[in-house]
């Protein structure tokens, strides 16, 4: 499998992208944003009702006040749907490596909320989230072999998830 050659940001590429490609790029943009919209869906539906007992656990000292959680996560989701973007235009196909661990990382994140709020299986839901800590960091080192610009802006992503993974952590084990 032949390797793409990195690339760096260059005032073409605005263009290039805006026209597309033959009308595909948009259309990939927006694949992308509906797929993360719909994990941001989802997650929202299992913990819209869980936030007063979410408020009811024991949480370390250093949790952050749960209306962050949104907006947080508002924007890595939109930062994912353009790394993730970046990356397919590199090779538009699903037999492209790095969209395969994107999308498995993707299906990881998913199940997070419902196995938190919604089941409260919150070991299980730590269990989960340490795969995605895995996946993600596979998924950075992928798309850095692809395009630098989207590994970078899976960045912050990664660093949240490990945040919320110590957050898991302390929270299953103050509540158990």
């Amino acid at each position: 499998m032949q390797q793409q050659k990195n690339r760096e940001w260059a005032p073409e590429d605005a263009a290039t992208t805006a026209a597309g490609s033959g009308g595909t790029r948009p259309i990939a943009l927006l694949v992308s944003l509906i797929c993360v919209g719909a994990v941001a869906a989802i997650g929202g539906a299992a913990s819209a009702d869980a936030a007063q007992e979410y408020g009811r656990l024991a949480q370390p000292s250093w949790a952050p006040p749960s209306w962050l959680f949104g907006p947080a996560w508002g924007v890595l989701y939109l930062l994912m749907a353009v790394a993730a973007w970046l990356v397919w235009r590199t090779e538009p196909t699903f037999g492209n490596r790095a969209i395969q661990l994107y999308g498995a990382q993707l299906l990881v994140n998913l199940a997070w909320s419902p196995l938190f709020f919604g089941a409260e299986q919150r070991g299980w839901a730590l269990v989960d989230i340490l795969v995605l800590d895995v996946l993600v960091a596979a998924t950075i080192a992928a798309f850095w072999r692809r395009d630098r610009r989207a590994a970078v802006l899976l960045v912050p992503y990664f660093a949240w998830i490990l945040f919320a993974t110590a957050l898991n952590f302390s929270v299953w084990s103050l509540n158990a």
